[in-house]
């Protein structure tokens, strides 16, 4: 298996797990409260895998490319709105809703990616993203 499908599984696995956790976690506390835990959790642990590898000097080279610093600050902020965004959504609604419209985040990533880097996908690529727009709404209005 090649390691970008084997990491993007272990993703998908990871990402599951937190939509279960989450909404089990967010039953009688404040999403935006939970989501700043959640946060700070993240970061910690973060910050521990880039001290076990050994790359704490990486920190120099990013802050000094200020193009790169932007784009990954932006990033952040993209990032956290989405986890707020994310957790009301599972604070209020079922997972198996919220789940597949949080993957509609697919099919955006696609087209933003045709508009603002010229990214292309082939025909057989454009119809699977679309029967993944179409599977999505399916799955979450569907019942």
């Amino acid at each position: 298996m090649q390691a970008w499908l084997l990491f993007a599984l272990l993703s998908a696995l990871m990402a599951a797990l937190v939509s279960i956790f989450g909404k089990i976690g967010l039953s009688q506390v404040d999403a935006n409260t939970a989501t700043a835990i959640r946060a700070v959790i993240m970061a910690l642990f973060l910050l521990g895998v880039v001290l076990f590898e050994g790359k704490w000097s990486a920190f120099g080279e990013v802050i000094a490319n200020k193009k790169a610093l932007s784009f990954i600050v932006l990033s952040g902020v993209a990032g956290a709105l989405s986890w707020l965004f994310y957790f009301v959504a599972l604070k209020y609604g079922k997972v198996a809703q919220v789940g597949p419209i949080d993957k509609l985040s697919v099919v955006l990533a696609v087209g933003l990616a045709f508009v603002f880097l010229g990214e292309r996908v082939s025909l057989i690529g454009g119809i699977g993203i679309g029967l993944i727009a179409v599977g999505t709404l399916l799955v979450a209005f569907g019942s």
